[in-house]
């Protein structure tokens, strides 16, 4: 993109030395690349996209599959359960932990249903199928779940909608999508 954007995503400002930030190229592999730069020093940022977990919750023994509604979300939306990776942990004990502070569900079973990009976010969603027990406890990030039979899902055209269809084609079940 040589096209100059009204601000960088996270910041204005240098986090090294406090100097504007500027659109700037600069020589990276396979060529100039435009980021934005410190006009001071050597900084640049490089806006990478941020990897978030996000589990289909299968309760053990029923087979249904829990969706949540997050309370910052306007509407009557469910979705899967989602966070952020944390430094120092594996996707694996990332998306467990997420799912115990979110439902207060323990995993007893995770298996990678793939990765998924979410641009709108600058996110990769990096999705698993867990098998959880325990007795559901929201947390304040979340206002309402709902236990679905898998066949009774509906997927949505995003991230983590496509981790779920994906989720459900592998079971034998043909994915609807809502529009």
């Amino acid at each position: 993109m040589t096209q100059t954007p009204s601000t960088p995503t996270n910041f204005t400002f240098c986090p090294q030395c406090a100097a504007p930030l500027a659109w700037q190229s600069a020589e990276e592999d396979g060529g100039p690349k435009f980021r934005w730069r410190c006009t001071a020093c050597t900084f640049t940022h490089w806006n990478n996209p941020t990897p978030v977990l996000a589990a289909v919750v299968e309760m053990e023994g029923t087979g249904q599959v829990l969706l949540a509604r997050n309370a910052a979300w306007s509407g009557k939306v469910f979705a899967l359960i989602t966070g952020f990776m944390e430094a120092g942990e594996s996707p694996q004990e990332g998306i467990a932990r997420e799912v115990k502070e979110e439902t207060n569900l323990d995993v007893s079973q995770l298996h990678l249903i793939g990765a998924y990009d979410f641009k709108r976010m600058n996110q990769v969603i990096i999705a698993y199928h867990v098998v959880a027990s325990g007795d559901i406890q929201l947390s304040p990030e979340l206002v309402e779940y709902r236990l679905f039979a898998p066949e009774k899902l509906r997927c949505w055209r995003a991230g983590t909608g496509y981790a779920l269809a994906d989720w459900l084609t592998s079971k034998g079940i043909t994915p609807q999508f809502v529009e």
